[in-house]
């Protein structure tokens, strides 16, 4: 064992937000045992965001961190790599290899640019429509879901009903123009972003309301 791998926001965890005291515990045990630390951060500045650091807190133990421009900062593509010179120059020459190069990037760095300058402060916006979002699937029939295990902008919950199945749901859902993921024989995720407002949420709950009424 060489790395130990930590996400933050976590995915699975219905992006459960890692605080600077946890990530800080996890890199001196890693040092302790000769370990590096990277965190895939993809979602870092939610997580920064929900637990109202800066998000140099959150990466100040770690050895290596990626995080998404695209996701929660809604820029059109890309993500960044942040680590020591010795390992960004280890990476180039990886991605070289690999054939993972990319001409002409600048044009997609100025969105990220823009992404990072202008869209961190608004992700609380994400992540207020998001608790909303859960908290009304709570009061519909034939879901289950504790809406205070909504942190950020992902929403986990479970079709507990048996006059559908999950994938069924997501089927019917889709015919309505409302989009979620299934992960699992009874598990559904739904995120909000930069795209859903607040009126989208009472119109996917709408819907959700009268699909699961008229299974």
């Amino acid at each position: 064992t060489r790395l130990i791998c930590l996400e933050n926001t976590h995915n699975r965890c219905s992006g459960s937000a890692l605080t600077p005291e946890y990530i800080d515990s996890v890199a001196a045990l890693a040092e302790g045992h000769g370990l590096s630390v990277h965190l895939d951060g993809a979602r870092i500045f939610n997580a920064a965001v929900a637990l109202g650091v800066n998000v140099k807190e959150l990466t100040r133990s770690v050895d290596s961190l990626i995080f998404c421009l695209s996701k929660g900062l809604s820029a059109p593509v890309g993500s960044v790599v942040c680590g020591s010179g010795e390992f960004i120059a280890e990476a180039r020459r990886t991605r070289k290899v690999l054939g993972g190069g990319m001409r002409q990037a600048g044009v997609i760095a100025a969105a990220g640019i823009t992404a990072l300058e202008q869209m961190v402060d608004r992700l609380a916006e994400d992540h207020i429509n998001a608790r909303r979002l859960a908290e009304g699937i709570a009061r519909i029939g034939g879901l289950s879901i504790d809406p205070a295990g909504t942190q950020t902008n992902i929403v986990y919950f479970e079709l507990v009903s048996d006059r559908l199945t999950a994938e069924e749901l997501v089927t019917e859902l889709g015919k309505k123009g409302i989009r979620l993921f299934c992960t699992g024989p009874s598990r559904l995720r739904m995120v909000t972003h930069y795209g859903i407002g607040s009126e989208d949420i009472d119109a996917a709950l709408a819907v959700l309301g009268e699909v699961m009424e008229t299974a």
